[in-house]
């Protein structure tokens, strides 16, 4: 026996076919099936993942050409501001997932630069609230949430180069070990950053037990498990190139790796909540996250004009130096941080936190 239509399915039936009599008036020509392919993958019932089918195809449309790839990006983006439901959004946020998880490069690519204007991706979803009922109301946390990790991994996968979860870039990712090795420290290091803020926004996941058995988040959850995977071999590759420099760090960067793998250690004990799975590959993880770890010292002190600095007081300085060194009108570089590789470790030390 199905599942009995209520008055919100109806109602949602009817916005349904508002949106499609709407395209169909508005739209131009070569846009209209475009975008009634978006809204027939974005329906607001049944309250399931976009059917495979209807995404397979929104996806194939997207390989056949950049203007075509481009007017689906921007249908999909309308689509998802202009709802105020949660599980339309939901199903939005899902496509978004896919095209960066599956999706063809010309896709991924309009995707990566929406909007053209700023060349950032903004879902602007953290003020989702749907009302209509308490599920509903439950599902918006997760709605904000799931734009939040969506953006983040759109902005790690910037930093990388490649999309860091996507089946289509297998050709980026055969060569990572030999691009790895030809990084500067300071890139390495912004790598492994990039990596640990996606893993800390992934620990910020709603609450599962109000919606345990809503089909959207357990897909949503499945998609977020590949993409564990894809950041623990991603971050390992880093780290363990960066285990065999680890005499020729300077101290800024001993210190901010140092600092970095702190804060994904914090992030174990969320992940074995979230992902109740055992992988060699994971444990490796946090072995060499350990290494490393007693590899800088966690309690390694800087020796500077016959004075000891902690490791904690030494991130500061460095933040601290760099603020002032920007507003001397320093240049910046496209890594985010001053190359430091080329030259000797030096800090320059606030008396007001040495000890």
């Amino acid at each position: 026996m199905g599942r009995k239509i209520t008055f919100v399915d109806l109602l949602g039936l009817i916005k349904d076919k508002a949106s499609q009599s709407k395209a169909l008036i508005l739209s131009k020509p070569n846009a209209l099936s475009l975008r009634l392919a978006v809204l027939h993958a974005t329906t607001h019932s049944p309250p399931a993942p976009p059917d495979d089918r209807r995404l397979s195809a929104l996806l194939l449309l997207g390989d056949s050409s950049r203007a075509t790839a481009s007017s689906i990006i921007t249908a999909l983006m309308d689509r998802l501001h202009r709802t105020g439901n949660s599980v339309v959004a939901l199903k939005c946020l899902l496509i978004i997932h896919n095209i960066i998880k599956r999706g063809p490069f010309i896709l991924q690519d309009q995707l990566s630069i929406f909007p053209t204007a700023g060349g950032y991706n903004y879902l602007k979803l953290s003020s989702f609230r749907d009302g209509a009922t308490a599920a509903t109301w439950a599902l918006s946390s997760w709605v904000r949430w799931y734009a939040r990790y969506l953006e983040t991994l759109l902005s790690t996968s910037r930093v990388l180069g490649y999309f860091l979860c996507s089946s289509s870039c297998s050709m980026v990712k055969e060569h990572q070990e030999q691009r790895i090795s030809s990084l500067l420290n300071v890139d390495l290091i912004r790598d492994v950053d990039s990596i640990v803020l996606l893993t800390e926004e992934t620990c910020k996941a709603p609450d599962c037990l109000l919606v345990e058995d809503n089909i959207l988040v357990k897909e949503i959850m499945a998609l977020l498990l590949n993409d564990y995977l894809s950041a623990v071999n991603g971050i390992s590759l880093r780290l363990g190139e960066l285990n065999e420099r680890l005499s020729h760090l300077s101290f800024r960067d001993s210190v901010e790796l140092a600092c970095a793998l702190k804060r994904l250690q914090d992030c174990r004990e969320r992940l074995s909540v979230l992902y109740i799975v055992k992988k060699p590959s994971i444990e490796m993880l946090w072995c060499s996250v350990q290494e490393l770890i007693d590899g800088i010292g966690v309690l390694k002190v800087c020796k500077e004009d016959g004075k000891l600095l902690s490791l904690e007081k030494a991130s500061e300085s460095a933040r601290f130096e760099r603020r002032v060194t920007k507003t001397g009108g320093s240049v910046k570089f496209q890594s985010g941080r001053f190359e430091l590789n080329r030259f000797s470790s030096f800090l320059v030390l606030d008396e007001s936190v040495v000890e």
